[in-house]
């Protein structure tokens, strides 16, 4: 279905906008689109197969922004990494009170999605923080694309060739029978959100060499655009045995061509979000899955 809906959403939108969608300028437009929005996805897409959600992915994407290019002043690959760590951080910070406390997953992120964008507006209150000059040199389509694939193909090579896949869609299919059958629900759960900050972290190196400056406002909406290119992409919400990887890349794609296409048919931005919920609301109908649908971890 994910397939047939993108292969579907191109032909319709290549017919309204009279072929302009696939002339290359908008393809290489929509692929820039892509790069941030299919990294950060892998994260959430771990989180929603134990049956969990992340609000807080564009707030991490923002502060893990601002700490790239403050350390990027100094050395970008240590920008890189610092990036990374932060965002591991919060990560962390987010799983802990989600594992110890066993707060549900949608109210712990929403509370940090707020105590990490204010933390981004406040380290930003006297002007949008530049990174190095020399990020600039590293804005290439070839490398954006080739680190896309490599995070990707990383992604790809532990879910389905390591014990994590296994892990992950069996909590999120049922917490007490993984337990039975010796999984740690809690410790998984735990490095999952680690993890995805993680990755949220370095997808901040592309986000930053794209803008080259950070506001108190990057990353804003990323997380919505993460959770309905996944559900797009045919992503579960209720996560478990049937999530599959490809919702990842179908989803990213689908969401961006979405974007592209509806200013190109509908200039008034009102009309755009009207015709985003539909799309929406009727993927959701069509692929959720009522009898095993219950609540948010």
């Amino acid at each position: 279905m994910p397939v047939i809906g993108f292969v579907g959403l191109v032909f319709v939108f290549s017919i309204l906008t009279n072929g302009r969608i696939l002339n290359p300028r908008n393809i290489n437009l929509m692929l820039s689109q892509v790069y941030v929005l299919m990294i950060a996805s892998l994260g959430v897409f771990m989180i929603m197969t134990v049956g969990g959600l992340d609000f807080s992915q564009g707030s991490i994407l923002g502060l893990t922004s601002i700490v790239f290019a403050r350390v990027s002043q100094h050395s970008i690959i240590l920008g890189i990494i610092a990036a990374m760590i932060a965002g591991a951080l919060m990560g962390a910070f987010n799983g802990f009170f989600h594992v110890k406390f066993r707060i549900a997953s949608f109210i712990v992120t929403i509370c940090t999605m707020y105590l990490f964008r204010g933390l981004c507006e406040y380290l930003t209150t006297h002007g949008p923080i530049s990174a190095s000059l020399r990020v600039i040199s590293f804005d290439e389509t070839w490398l954006k694309v080739l680190l896309t694939t490599i995070v990707i193909t990383i992604g790809f090579l532990a879910i389905h060739f390591t014990r994590l896949g296994y892990d992950l869609r069996a909590i999120g299919a049922g917490e007490i029978a993984a337990r039975f059958s010796g999984c740690r629900p809690e410790l998984t759960t735990f490095l999952v959100y680690t993890v995805a900050g993680m990755i949220t972290g370095f997808a901040s190196f592309i986000n930053v060499i794209r803008v080259g400056s950070i506001t108190g406002t990057a990353g804003s909406q990323l997380e919505t655009q993460i959770l309905i290119a996944l559900v797009l992409g045919g992503m579960p919400i209720g996560g478990g045995a049937k999530a599959r990887f490809s919702n990842i890349i179908f989803g990213a794609l689908t969401y961006s061509v979405l974007e592209r296409s509806l200013p190109m048919v509908f200039p008034v931005s009102a009309t755009q979000q009207l015709v985003k919920g539909i799309v929406f609301l009727i993927v959701v109908a069509l692929t959720i899955d009522r009898k095993s649908l219950r609540v948010i971890k």
